[in-house]
């Protein structure tokens, strides 16, 4: 099945190279076995295991999995599916194999009744030799070396393996009479690969393995589309019990058969449903008002290892998430089971609840927005994840395959068959409208292609007028972290041809005819175009300034004086779009001469918009007009975001002459300027990075107008390469004030590995200095 998995390349490798004790020690525990046998020849006839030794070391290293906590602090082994990992056995006498039968009898640890049929049972009888440990999708086991009492064996998990806690026992038996049994302390923790060729998670590209698998740290875009805000976010996959909790994940909240747990697809499944908490008391709760008492309010969340590890201990919904902490932690999880995952956001991202492609907004006679009617929305941004993952359950479509990147969505939005989830969707099929693809094609095509329709609504017994419709709404700059670069890598060629091409509109005709709830099209307005409109906003504006909302209004006749008649408004919202709060209104009325333009201008204070500005400083705006002696109605709608400062991190001022050196003290300065025009109040900086066990906290009573808050503490790197710090900022006038800073780490002068070293365990990065690339 394709090329073979990375063990096979490595059997240049001497036996000698792989020792995990030294000669010497191996003698002198073979002398003292001896010793103790001797007395009672009889009572040892029957070979018995003293211990087994699991070469944690050398395992973690082949199965890229030193990184884990549980690995370095030897709790357990962890290995990869589809590639084989190393036992050496230690017997009280001499294995004969002509008299001595050998097995090994792996079981799923939460199976009350694991069975071979269900793959949750097996039992492996080692043959001589290891250049072939049997079928790829099967268990394979090996001897690779026979030393007396010590037995070293190669043990291969078949590539479609149970991810999950596995427990192990060796049984041995003297032929003919009796037999014992002996249980490694230790769990095993076996988990995708996509290292292997033969896995369904495998990712053939090196440096996306490194970015989607290995990297513990990753950006998150939010803001709005013309206020792009990347955010920093600790995905944490390696922390201490996040391993656990995941694993734990499937079997209790996720609910799937120990023998499905290796099937990425419904793997996939279950995680965008358990990430939150609506149906199954999963890891979040989610919470979209501003009231967040009795938790921590999403924007001070700085990564997912708090997170999970909080749910770890009290097995209870952790209070509160919105989109980027559900796929923030969705990612922590995938990751850390061994399943390439990346986090997306797309801005003005529709949220279609009537699977009708269309968000439709409706309007009064009054030109306000009815909320009741207005049943769909859309976001400023919504995150989501893709997984990566090949797609055998959906066939061969007219494209290809229907591998790579799957859409997978654990905000609690809509229900996809009972339950709150989306996904996995294939991005490929989104793309081409195939909205009836297992799994919510549909709602992810809405997301990210919608038609916007603006109704003129005059009552339940009165004909819908449609105002306007915008095909270009929705679905703006789908973004993702670039691999191995901190910064954006635009993707939303993979969900959609470009806008106004033909291919983007056959397709969505294509959608429109496979759904059964599109709104039929009244009739559309747009005979009438001798009066134009524009809405204009300055995307640069600070917290604290005031910002101005201007409409220009254009004649086009040549002939003929128009009258028109309107309304701006600046209402404060929440980034889903929905909660506004009136910030101001202004009416207008205007002559338009021929060929000539005029504008309103609408100036919004601080003091106006301060006291109903949501925490992520959202606005909509919108224009409503009516040309007088005309059925013309015009109306507009666009979002609007002030900016905020970003925290400065100062690094480097310690001991080591500016340099940043792996164990040794520096210290660190965070510093944010205070932008509003009003002192701040309760100030609070938490801050994160590599090495700092829990979040840091810093309070600042008071930073008054043109002051700076800072914070000063002493950091010691745990490991040399790169590291991100993060910093967030809240007081009781702003918040989700956030900031990061990468840097190197250098190693220190005893920690550089030697280029020639004769010892194989020499060339092992242990955790403590690990380079991370």
């Amino acid at each position: 099945m394709g090329q073979k998995c990375s063990w096979l390349k490595k059997r240049q490798n001497s036996n000698e190279s792989f020792k995990c004790e030294t000669d010497a020690t191996l003698r002198m525990r073979n002398i003292n076995a001896n010793l103790l046998a001797a007395p009672d020849a009889a009572s040892s006839a029957v070979l018995g295991v003293q211990r087994v030794d699991p070469c944690l070391a050398d395992n973690h290293v082949e199965h890229h999995t030193s990184h884990f906590y549980a690995a370095a602090a030897k709790e357990a082994l962890i290995v990869r599916r589809g590639e084989p990992f190393r036992l050496r056995i230690f017997f009280n006498r001499d294995y004969s194999p002509s008299k001595d039968a050998i097995s090994f009898i792996f079981s799923v640890a939460d199976d009350s009744k694991p069975s071979p049929g269900h793959g949750t049972l097996t039992a492996l009888v080692p043959h001589d030799g290891i250049d072939y440990l049997g079928d790829p999708l099967e268990w394979g086991a090996g001897i690779e070396s026979h030393e007396g009492q010590i037995l070293t064996v190669l043990v291969k998990p078949p590539a479609t393996c149970s991810v999950t806690e596995w427990r192990l026992d060796i049984d041995t038996k003297l032929l003919g009479d009796g037999s014992r049994s002996y249980q490694l302390p230790l769990p095993v923790y076996i988990l995708f690969n996509p290292w292997c060729a033969d896995d369904q998670v495998y990712m053939a590209d090196r440096e996306q393995r490194k970015e989607y698998v290995m990297h513990d740290t990753t950006l998150i875009w939010r803001g709005s589309y013309n206020r792009l805000r990347p955010s920093v976010w600790k995905i944490g996959q390696f922390e201490r019990h996040v391993l656990e909790c995941s694993l734990r994940l499937l079997g209790t909240v996720g609910r799937i058969p120990p023998a499905y747990r290796g099937d990425p697809v419904r793997v996939a499944r279950a995680l965008s449903a358990l990430v939150n908490s609506v149906d199954d008391d999963g890891v979040l709760l989610g919470n979209w008002t501003e009231d967040f008492s009795g938790g921590t309010a999403p924007t001070k969340w700085t990564g997912s290892a708090e997170i999970l590890q909080q749910f770890h201990k009290t097995q209870k919904s952790v209070k509160f998430a919105q989109c980027w902490n559900f796929s923030g932690v969705l990612a922590t999880i995938a990751r850390a089971l061994g399943i390439p995952a990346r986090v997306i956001t797309c801005y003005s991202s529709a949220h279609d609840t009537q699977a009708s492609l269309t968000v439709d907004v409706f309007i009064d006679a009054n030109n306000k927005k009815l909320d009741a009617e207005t049943t769909d929305s859309i976001w400023n941004y919504h995150v989501w994840n893709e997984l990566w993952m090949q797609r055998p359950d959906l066939g061969i479509g007219q494209f290809g395959a229907y591998d790579g990147w799957q859409a997978v969505d654990a905000t609690p939005q809509e229900a996809s068959d009972n339950m709150y989830r989306v996904g996995p969707a294939s991005v490929l099929a989104v793309k081409h409208g195939e909205i009836l693809r297992p799994f919510d094609c549909g709602f992810v095509y809405s997301e990210v292609n919608a038609d916007k329709l603006y109704w003129r609504y005059n009552g339940p017994a009165q004909p819908l007028k449609l105002l306007r419709k915008d095909t270009l709404a929705i679905g703006h700059l789908i973004s993702t972290k670039a691999v191995l670069k901190w910064e954006r890598e635009d993707i939303t060629d993979s969900y959609k041809y470009a806008e106004r091409s033909e291919e983007e509109r056959n397709y969505m005709l294509r959608a429109l005819k496979q759904s059964r709830h599109a709104f039929s099209r009244y009739y559309l307005n747009d005979n009438f175009n001798e009066v134009e409109f524009s809405m204009e906003l300055k995307d640069d504006i600070k917290v604290g300034e005031n910002f101005t909302v201007v409409l220009k209004v254009s004649n086009k006749s040549k002939e003929r004086t128009h009258q028109a008649a309107g309304q701006l408004n600046c209402d404060a919202v929440l980034y889903t779009g929905v909660g506004a709060k009136e910030v101001k209104i202004m009416g207008f009325e205007l002559d338009l001469k021929p060929e000539s333009s005029e504008y309103v201008r609408m100036e919004v204070t601080f003091f106006e918009y301060f006291e109903k500005l949501s925490s992520q400083a959202a606005f909509q705006i919108s224009a409503a007009c009516h040309v007088k002696d005309t059925d013309y109605d015009y109306y507009a709608q666009d979002d609007f975001r002030v900016r905020k400062p970003d925290i400065k991190f100062q690094l480097g001022d310690g001991g080591a002459g500016g340099r940043i050196v792996a164990q040794q003290e520096t210290d660190v300065i965070v510093r944010l300027p205070n932008p509003l025009p009003i002192p701040l109040h309760k100030g609070l900086f938490t801050v994160e990075g590599p090495g700092i066990e829990q979040p840091l906290k810093f309070k600042i009573a008071e930073i008054p107008v043109g002051g700076t808050a800072a914070a000063t503490f002493k950091y010691v790197p745990p490991y040399a390469g790169r590291g991100t710090m993060i910093a967030k900022f809240a007081a009781k006038e702003l918040d989700d004030v956030d900031g990061y800073k990468h840097y190197e780490i250098e190693p220190r002068p005893g920690d550089v590995l030697q280029p020639n070293g004769s010892h194989r365990s020499s060339n092992i990065i242990r955790r403590r200095t690990d380079v991370i690339p």
